[in-house]
């Protein structure tokens, strides 16, 4: 059974399914604090972690695997989680590598009713200083409803570059002012902190849900 760790209300109406990255576990501190943001403006959060991440916790140090490789855990964790009797709209995700794995099991997912959308933070487009390595194939004819945020200073998808891809039309980017691969941005320059950018992201996400998720 996945093991899952939850935040925000039992009683919330749309639940949100979160894997972690490539190298940080799902108790990191950007996962932590984007899971509190999404609890604070009322959904059911819920985290979980691959089983090289997990094995980690024990002293099994494994490398990332292949993205795809993964995709059936993926899919095991939203039957896990309706198993422990979650309801309503579950909208799936997570960060970087998370977020790009559930969005190669969404459109199967999405077909089936299980989910009613899709969230990606910061979405590896490319790998760093690699920009013709682009793992955007299935994102072009994409079906399911997917928010994308990323920040305009990640060195995995520029502004500038992805708005050269051709996405599906199901895809919306919202881009946070300076943030980094975490969203991330320097309050120096930019004005604005990571908490202003988590506020942010966690308020769109709401609106969109209701769109969405209804």
């Amino acid at each position: 059974m996945t093991a899952f760790l939850f935040d925000g209300p039992d009683t919330a109406p749309t639940t949100i399914l979160l894997a972690h990255g490539a190298g940080a576990s799902m108790d990191s501190p950007s996962i932590t604090a984007t899971a509190k943001a999404l609890a604070a403006a009322g959904f059911r959060v819920a985290r979980f972690e691959f089983h090289y991440m997990a094995a980690r916790r024990y002293g099994h140090r494994k490398p990332p695997p292949r993205a795809e490789t993964v995709n059936p855990e993926y899919i095991k964790a939203i039957a896990d989680l309706r198993a422990k009797g979650v309801t309503g709209p579950l909208i799936i995700g997570g960060k970087s590598m998370g977020g790009r794995v559930a969005s190669m099991v969404a459109d199967e997912m999405f077909a089936k009713g299980e989910i009613s959308g899709l969230l990606c933070l910061g979405y590896p487009f490319h790998p760093p200083a690699k920009p013709e390595q682009l793992r955007t194939k299935h994102l072009a004819d994409l079906k399911t409803p997917t928010l994308i945020f990323q920040g305009t200073r990640d060195e995995f998808g520029t502004r500038d570059e992805v708005a050269t891809y051709g996405l599906s039309d199901r895809i919306e980017v919202i881009w946070l002012e300076d943030g980094d691969h975490d969203l991330k941005p320097r309050k120096s320059v930019s004005g604005f902190s990571t908490a202003d950018h988590l506020k942010t992201l966690a308020e769109t996400v709401k609106a969109w849900s209701g769109r969405v998720a209804s």
